[in-house]
């Protein structure tokens, strides 16, 4: 009789706990459904394809390994083409009709806090790596998690470095007039302070502006030596080329948002030697070109012609996504994926430094990279 109990004790306990896993979406007996919205389309396409090259190396790595604790990885991408309403609209469909179990990025900073309220609402595990608004983080969202730098430290970190290179200059910065460049100013400026650097001019931009002569014409006539561009692409590459013309060409700082091969092919020679701020390795550093390598593996030579710096990125995010359900053992679930996040400390992705996090903050800030551009093989290289 105490057999028969047992046995059926057992048995209740293991149907019990099968309806458990089985209302946990996303995830089967052989497989975990994973999504990411990304801008397939449009200008923001260079970082959207490159990032979700990224992903894909790490979904073929995993199952090329046999899988997370025997389940296979699938993921499902959405294209949102930067627009915040398309954001929306994708998060929603991966997180209520294909029912994933994670999204390991959601587009851009603003894109991140359009989506934030469906999020939350769903309570889909979902990783932000290619926008940093402090309103993903803080106060922590219980399933969002967060991996990258802040603008202003990064800004911060590169003036810092290039004020120890060439002392006793006369600085500018350029910057857009909105939120992140206000951040950009923020980081900058306390490195004015802290280093007690002589800055002659400060300019805002307009957002989508295309013409910097005025800006660098009054750069070289108040007598700027040392040029912090607070741009993305096409704003770094007109006041990089109106400088030349100008026969200005001084030590530039640019961020990681522009840091592409096409940036320094625009540039051309004038780009040579300009310093760049950012969170994952450099492709040319020992253990980028070790990650290309495998890229190689596993993309055709077409897509691999795409990667640039947001394939380290989109990388990082599914490796740290899988290595929490991995832990997991066989039963994931969002509850066990969050806490074994939080648990994480220092770890290796292999193209940034480790991601740790933690109950009370959701965001791995992750240590800054500088580097420095090469013009005749269009990549950045390590600065020692």
């Amino acid at each position: 009789m105490i057999r028969s109990f047992m046995a059926l004790a057992f048995s209740a306990l293991s149907l019990a706990t099968g309806a458990v896993f089985a209302q946990q979406q996303g995830v089967t007996d052989t497989e975990i459904l994973i999504g990411d919205v990304m801008p397939l389309t449009g200008p923001p396409a260079l970082g959207g394809i490159a990032h979700n090259i990224g992903v894909r190396v790490a979904v073929a790595e995993v199952n090329a390994a046999g899988g997370i604790n025997g389940r296979k990885v699938r993921l499902i991408t959405e294209d949102d083409g930067y627009v915040n309403t398309r954001t929306i609209q994708a998060v929603r469909k991966l997180a209520t009709v294909d029912k994933v179990f994670g999204i390991t990025t959601v587009s851009g900073a603003n894109q991140g806090l359009a989506a934030l309220p469906v999020i939350e609402q769903t309570g889909v595990l979902t990783f932000s790596v290619m926008g940093f608004s402090k309103q993903l983080y803080e106060p922590v969202k219980k399933n969002v998690f967060v991996i990258g730098q802040t603008y202003d430290v990064l800004f911060d970190d590169l003036t810092t470095f290039m004020a120890k290179k060439y002392p006793g200059k006369k600085w500018g910065i350029v910057s857009q007039d909105d939120e992140s460049g206000e951040i950009v100013r923020e980081g900058f400026e306390r490195a004015v302070k802290r280093n007690n650097l002589n800055v002659v001019s400060r300019q805002i931009y307009k957002k989508g502006q295309q013409d910097f002569s005025s800006e660098m014409s009054r750069f070289k006539r108040d007598g700027g030596e040392m040029l912090i561009a607070g741009g993305i692409v096409n704003e770094n590459v007109a006041m990089i080329k109106e400088l030349e013309r100008l026969g200005s060409r001084v030590p530039t700082g640019m961020f990681y948002v522009g840091r592409y091969p096409i940036t320094l092919e625009l540039m051309g020679p004038a780009g040579d030697g300009t310093f760049w701020t950012d969170y994952v390795e450099a492709e040319t550093g020992p253990k980028g070109v070790e990650f290309m390598e495998r890229v190689k593996k596993f993309v055709s030579e077409e897509d691999f012609k795409r990667a640039n710096r947001f394939t380290l990125t989109g990388y990082a995010s599914a490796r740290t996504m899988f290595e929490a359900i991995r832990r997991c053992g066989k039963a994931v679930t969002w509850a066990c994926a969050i806490d074994e996040l939080e648990r994480m400390t220092n770890f290796d992705t292999g193209v940034m430094a480790p991601i740790s996090f933690s109950k009370t903050s959701h965001f791995s800030v992750q240590k800054p990279i500088l580097m420095e551009a090469v013009y005749e093989t269009r990549s950045y290289k390590p600065v020692q």
